[in-house]
C-alpha cells in the first residue's frame, strides 16, 4: 500500500510519532554506541594490563627456575656424581631442595652418562634407567647451557650437564622436573569470570591455557603481551593472550539496551496518546469537506463547504468554494462554446441548403426583369426578391466567416494547465454517461500558441470521444513535454477508427455518428495546421481511438 493512499489521520499520527521518536531513537542509539565503545575500550585496556602483568610473572618464574638449575649444577656437592652418590648425600640434598620449593618441582634427579638415576629427590626412582625427552629450547647463563623439553603430562624438564671439577668432562646431568601447573596457576589467578588466558610459544601453539580458553579469537575481545626470552636469555619469544567473548563482555550494555527499548515503547505509547487527538482535530474537518464534496458531486447545490478547523483546512475549504465558482464559470464557457459549435453547424448547413435556392431565386428574378411585358408591380416584386436574396446571402456569409477560425495570436501558454481546464469543463458531461475521464500531465508544459483556439481543439477532441463512447467508457488524456515541442494524447476504449478511415475523419462533413455534421475534426485540423503542428489518429493501449496532437516550440509572435 502506497504511503499517499493512507488516511490523513494515520499519516499525521505517523508523522507525529516519527518527529517525536526519531530524535529520541538517535540519541538513545548514540548513547548506546558510546557506552558500548567505552566499555569495550575499558575491557580491552584491562585485558592488556592483565596480559602484561601475567607475562612478567611467567617470565620471572621461568628465569628463577633457570637460575636454580644454573646455580645448583655448579655446587661442589654435585661432584658426588663421580662416585655414584654412594653415601646418598646428593639425594638428601635434592630432597631438601624439592621440599623447600614445595610444589614447584615434581622431582630433582642426577642422571649419569649411561642414563641411570644415581641421585634423586624421589627414592623410588633411584637406579632406574631413563631416557631424556627431546630438547625443545636451549638457554645459556654465564656460559652454561640449559635445555628445555616441551611440557608433557604437566612437567617441563630443565637440564644442565655436570662437569668434573678437575678434568672438565661431563660426568652426569642435573634434571629438574618443573611442575607446569605453576604456569597454569599464574594464568588462572589472572582471570576472572569467563575470561580466558593462554600461553603460546613462538609458533603460536598453546602450551598452557585456562578452563574457558578457545583457540579462535573471533567474536572475542583479546589482548596479547610477549615474553622476551626469560629476561633476554633466549631469542625464543612466548606470548600471553587474554580473551573474553564479546557477548559476555558487553552483557551490561545489552541490558541497558533492553531498558532503552522499554523506555522507547513507553514513549511510543505516550506519544500516541497525545498524537491521536491532534490527528483527529486535523482530519475531522477534512473528512467533513470530503463528505461535502461527495454529496456535491451527486447533487449539486448552493450550499457552502464546511468551514472551521486549522487555518490550512479553512483555507482549503475556501479554495474548494472558489473551485465550485470556477466550475460554474466553466459550465458557462462550455455552453458558450457549444453555442459557437451550433453556429458553425448552422453556417455549414446554410452554406449548402440555403445558398443554392437563394441563387435560383436571384437568377429567376433577374430573368423576369428582362421580360418587356412585365408590369410595374412585377418589376417591384422582382426588385424585392433580388435585394432580399442578397441580404440573406450576406447573412450566410457572415455566419460562415464567424465559424471559420481566425489567425492564431501566439503567446506563452501552459498546455498542462489548459488541458486540466478542458477536462474539468467536460467532467460533468462525462459523468452523466459514467465515463471515467482522467488527465495525466507534468507540472508545467510550456509552448507558444493561441490559448482560445487550442482550448477549442481540446474540447472538440474530448467531446468527440464522449459522444462516441457508450456508458462506462474510459478516456485518458496525457500531456508531455517533447524535445522540440509538446504532445497531447486523447485515448479512449471505444470502437476505434478503422485504418482505412483515419485520414477521412478530418475531412469536412465526414461522420459516422448519427446526427453529426462532420465539421468538428475538420476545424481541429485547421486550427492545428495554423499553429504549424500536426494531429494524427491511431489505436490506443485500450484498443480504442487515440488522437495525438503535437505543437512545435514556436517563438511568441505578434
Amino acid at each position: 500500500m502506497q504511503l499517499s493512499a493512507l488516511p490523513i489521520r494515520y499519516l499525521l499520527l505517523g508523522a507525529f510519532l516519527l518527529t517525536s521518536l526519531l530524535p529520541t531513537t538517535l540519541i538513545t542509539g548514540l548513547a548506546f554506541y558510546e557506552a558500548r565503545t567505552a566499555l569495550k575500550t575499558e575491557i580491552q585496556h584491562d585485558l592488556e594490563t592483565r596480559a602484561h602483568a601475567t607475562a612478567d610473572d611467567i617470565d620471572r618464574m621461568m628465569f628463577e627456575r633457570l637460575q636454580n638449575i644454573a646455580s645448583w649444577h655448579k655446587l661442589e656437592l654435585m661432584q658426588d656424581a663421580r662416585i655414584g652418590d654412594v653415601d646418598k648425600r646428593l639425594s638428601r640434598f635434592l630432597s631438601e631442595l624439592k621440599a623447600s620449593y614445595q610444589q614447584v618441582y615434581r622431582g630433582l634427579h642426577v642422571i649419569d652418562n649411561n642414563g641411570f638415576i644415581i641421585a634423586s629427590s624421589e627414592a623410588a626412582v633411584l637406579n632406574q634407567k631413563v631416557r631424556l625427552r627431546p630438547q625443545w629450547l636451549e638457554v645459556t647463563i654465564a656460559g652454561e647451557h640449559l635445555h628445555f623439553t616441551r611440557p608433557q603430562q604437566g612437567v617441563m624438564q630443565i637440564s644442565s650437564v655436570i662437569y668434573d671439577a678437575v678434568e672438565q668432562r661431563p660426568i652426569a646431568t642435573l634434571v629438574a622436573e618443573f611442575s607446569w601447573s605453576e604456569i597454569g596457576d599464574i594464568l588462572s589467578g589472572a582471570v576472572s569470570g569467563r575470561t580466558s588466558a593462554a600461553l603460546l610459544d613462538n609458533h603460536g601453539d598453546v602450551i598452557s591455557a585456562t578452563e574457558f580458553w578457545q583457540g579462535s579469537t573471533k567474536a572475542r575481545i583479546s589482548a596479547t603481551a610477549t615474553i622476551q626470552g626469560f629476561q633476554g636469555l633466549t631469542s625464543s619469544v612466548w606470548s600471553v593472550t587474554f580473551s573474553q567473548h564479546r557477548d559476555e563482555a558487553l552483557e551490561p550494555i545489552r541490558r541497558m539496551g533492553l531498558i532503552f527499548i522499554g523506555l522507547l515503547v513507553v514513549t511510543i505509547l505516550l506519544a500516541s496518546f497525545i498524537a491521536i487527538p491532534v490527528a483527529r482535530t486535523i482530519s475531522g474537518p477534512l473528512l467533513k469537506l470530503t463528505d461535502f464534496a461527495n454529496r456535491f458531486i451527486r447533487s449539486p447545490s448552493n450550499l457552502r463547504p464546511p468551514a472551521g478547523g486549522p487555518a490550512e483546512i479553512d483555507a482549503m475549504s475556501k479554495a474548494f468554494a472558489q473551485m465550485i465558482e470556477d466550475l460554474e464559470r466553466s459550465k458557462e464557457h462550455l455552453t458558450r462554446a457549444a453555442k459557437l459549435a451550433v453556429v458553425g453547424e448552422m453556417a455549414a448547413a446554410m452554406s449548402h441548403e440555403v445558398r443554392t435556392p437563394l441563387g435560383i431565386l436571384r437568377s429567376s428574378a433577374q430573368v423576369l426583369l428582362r421580360e418587356p411585358t412585365l408590369s410595374k408591380e412585377g418589376h417591384e416584386v422582382c426588385g424585392f426578391i433580388i435585394s432580399e436574396t442578397e441580404r440573406l446571402n450576406k447573412l450566410v456569409s457572415t455566419l460562415i466567416d464567424t465559424a471559420r477560425p481566425r489567425l492564431p495570436e501566439f503567446a506563452p501558454t501552459d498546455i498542462a494547465e489548459l488541458t486540466r481546464q478542458a477536462v474539468a469543463m467536460l467532467r460533468v458531461q462525462a459523468e452523466k454517461k459514467a465515463i471515467a475521464l482522467s488527465c495525466e500531465t507534468e507540472d508545467k508544459v510550456m509552448t507558444a500558441c493561441d490559448r482560445e483556439q487550442i482550448m477549442q481543439v481540446l474540447l472538440n477532441l474530448l467531446l468527440n470521444s464522449i459522444q462516441i463512447l457508450p456508458e462506462g467508457g474510459k478516456i485518458q488524456v496525457t500531456v508531455q513535454q517533447l524535445e522540440n515541442g509538446v504532445e497531447v494524447r486523447v485515448a479512449d476504449n471505444g470502437p476505434g477508427i478503422p485504418a482505412d478511415q483515419r485520414e477521412q475523419v478530418f475531412d469536412p462533413f465526414y461522420t459516422k455518428r448519427s446526427g453529426g455534421l462532420g465539421l468538428g475534426l475538420a476545424v481541429v485540423r485547421q486550427i492545428v495546421a495554423a499553429h504549424h503542428g500536426e494531429i494524427t489518429v491511431g489505436v490506443s493501449a485500450m484498443q480504442g481511438a487515440e488522437f495525438r496532437l503535437r505543437l512545435p516550440n514556436l517563438k511568441e509572435t505578434s
